[in-house]
């Protein structure tokens, strides 16, 4: 049996295609850098490692590429061997508690989450349409990034607004990457021989998130109500005043869309930087000298080290801080 799992971020596709009868990775690779100049992608397995410039406009092209590409690479003589693909899906409101089969439902409120992961929840609906359109009849799942966080207590998710607004609109901290943050959590409780630890995982990436993990449950977590909340990110702005919004607004003569569109897309390291998203776009230019690219840098470590410091405490110390994703295991 040969299943494909799909991590579709904001501005990446990671992939990797399993052997489940022999536990072996087929394939795997990363599209990188979607919407993005220089995109590219990495197809790789024990045998070869290939790495390619692409036009990828979006997570589509990505997808219509990934399938060519396994054909080609005769990894698969044709795309019937593929008997299931799992998706990772950042946002399932309050609704999705576990993992679920694939349905029109399920794609129709992903795309309903929207709002809640602006940058993620229509890349995953794209990607899983292209799947569906190419293999209609492969069975696929998704699980949801906001699962793990359903561990956290009331007074951790709730906000100080009025009260009736979470009744009537769910209006609460939902958190994000709890896949990742799950996994993880996992490993080094594996690692350790330990289920009593307390875990800090920092989740860094062009999206970031940190996570404090008690005895293998979710405690608190940096993202909100959205991705957008937290440290600073690729484009993200992470934690800001409110008040900025209505005041921008004025100033630009810009609309609440306009402005969350800035604040989710051409903000953080791309905001402060007027340079990239691409941390390591932003690490070059900091050895160039470039002063805006090492503000942002500063901005972000700053932002990742309160949140550490501030789960600390909730938990009363910490065993490990495990650090995970493109920059967290790479910067």
């Amino acid at each position: 049996m040969k299943i494909m799992s799909i991590n579709a971020g904001s501005s990446s596709l990671k992939f990797s295609l399993f052997n489940m009868d022999t536990n072996e990775v087929l394939v795997s690779g990363l599209f990188e850098r979607i919407g993005i100049e220089g995109s590219c992608y990495t197809i790789k397995n024990s045998e070869f490692k290939i790495k390619q410039e692409a036009t990828l406009n979006n997570h589509a092209d990505a997808v219509r590429i990934l399938l060519d590409k396994l054909i080609e690479l005769k990894i698969i003589n044709s795309l019937e061997e593929i008997d299931g693909i799992g998706h990772r899906i950042v946002h399932g409101g309050d609704k999705y508690t576990d993992s679920v089969v694939v349905s029109d439902q399920v794609i129709e409120d992903i795309i309903r989450f929207s709002d809640y992961a602006p940058l993620h929840n229509p890349a995953h609906a794209v990607c899983i349409k292209a799947f569906k359109e190419v293999l209609p009849n492969t069975p696929m799942t998704v699980v949801f990034d906001t699962a793990f966080h359903q561990t956290m207590s009331k007074d951790r998710y709730l906000y100080a607004t009025p009260y009736e607004w979470y009744e009537k609109y769910q209006v609460r901290k939902y958190g994000a990457h709890g896949t990742s943050h799950r996994y993880v959590s996992k490993k080094v409780s594996e690692e350790l021989g330990r289920d009593d630890l307390k875990i800090i995982v920092c989740h860094l990436g062009n999206g970031s998130s940190i996570t404090a993990v008690k005895d293998g449950k979710c405690v608190d977590t940096s993202m909100g109500f959205t991705p957008l909340a937290g440290v600073v990110m690729g484009t993200r702005s992470g934690d800001i005043d409110v008040s900025l919004v209505p005041y921008v607004m004025e100033k630009e003569g810009k609309s609440v869309g306009e402005i969350l569109e800035i604040l989710n897309k051409k903000s953080g390291f791309l905001g402060i930087s007027q340079l990239s998203s691409d941390s390591r776009d932003i690490e070059d230019a900091i050895k160039e000298g470039n002063e805006q690219a090492a503000l942002a840098q500063k901005m972000f470590v700053n932002s990742v080290v309160k949140y550490i410091a501030q789960y600390y405490v909730e938990m009363g110390g910490c065993d490990v801080l495990a650090f995970t994703a493109g920059i967290g295991e790479n910067s």
